[in-house]
């Protein structure tokens, strides 16, 4: 059995006759005829009825439809692996990321991918982390920085933890609902006025998820998806929300804003990196996987992943 044998009959199955077959493959229908004629033998059962208006597949070809397309498949992506992991680099590389984590990454990311790979144009996809997981398993990305779902425990996803995010509460620099000196135990956000994203957001359900625990429920006093406004409305003193140090680490720096620990429980997730099983690992695709793992190191050691303890006093 040869792999143009089982090229042919894919492309005969999806055009449903032969001579249209011919025509997408540019092949002669003799050719073609001899190809199935050859695998049929092999085989030992017929695999296309021959009808008024083209062929169907019969319970075999339907059969052998389900394992041919898998190896012609996974052969193609293992022909294209193999040519890019000694080749020049070469793009674009797509990425996708919530917005939380390109506010704080894509600069860098950037700067850093050009000066490694110049001439490589990388391109960013923003979303929630539960989008970004659906690009990547339908094969729009290359490659995904994400906060841990359920989901990713799917085989075709592999995906490493790059570090434990811890989220704070973040307040306005007046402190107008007087929560005072930290840490702050985490069912006080059921009194507190909260501004928070709304489900299936993923801050939305570990909020949730910990003031449950209590038996209580988030003080939700306005839903807003969008990080940015969020930011604004804390600023201007209208509520307190529930993000990572990351994402406001200027903001405090500034002094435009406070923050506290979250304790009893505290609220935590995994920053991942993810990639899919079904597309190839080009060089371009390793080289921003380094980069990203490095970008993320030299952050946590400036101390603008996680806060120093100054900034809680």
């Amino acid at each position: 059995m040869e792999l143009r044998q089982l090229e042919t009959f894919i492309g005969i199955a999806d055009a449903g006759a032969y001579s249209r077959a011919a025509m997408r493959l540019s092949i002669s229908q003799p050719i073609l005829s001899r190809r199935v004629k050859a695998l049929e033998e092999e085989l030992g059962v017929a695999l296309f009825h021959r009808t008024g208006r083209g062929v169907l597949l019969t319970e075999a070809g339907v059969l052998l439809a389900q394992y041919a397309r898998g190896i012609v498949e996974s052969t193609r992506t293992a022909v294209t692996a193999v040519k890019a992991s000694g080749a020049v680099p070469q793009g674009p590389v797509v990425i996708g990321m919530p917005a939380s984590i390109s506010a704080v990454l894509s600069v860098p990311l950037i700067q850093a991918f050009r000066r490694a790979v110049p001439g490589i144009s990388l391109k960013f996809m923003e979303g929630y982390s539960g989008h970004v997981l659906e690009w990547l398993g339908n094969g729009l990305t290359d490659i995904a920085i994400l906060y841990d779902a359920p989901r990713l425990n799917i085989p075709s996803l592999r995906a490493e933890s790059l570090l434990t995010d811890e989220l704070f509460l973040l307040g306005p620099r007046d402190d107008p609902a007087g929560v005072g000196a930290g840490p702050v135990q985490a069912a006080r956000l059921s009194c507190l006025p909260m501004i928070l994203p709304g489900r299936p957001h993923g801050v939305r359900v570990l909020v949730d998820e910990a003031l449950a625990a209590l038996g209580l429920e988030p003080n939700v006093e306005m839903e807003v998806d969008a990080m940015h406004a969020m930011l604004q409305l804390v600023e201007s003193g209208l509520g307190y929300a529930v993000l990572s140090y990351s994402c406001v680490a200027r903001q405090i720096a500034q002094g435009r804003m406070r923050i506290w620990r979250i304790a009893q429980p505290g609220i935590t997730r995994s920053l991942l990196i993810a990639a899919s099983t079904q597309r190839p690992s080009t060089k371009a695709v390793r080289i921003l996987r380094t980069i990203l793992r490095r970008q993320i190191q030299d952050m946590i050691a400036r101390g603008s992943w996680a806060p120093d303890p100054a900034v809680f006093s």
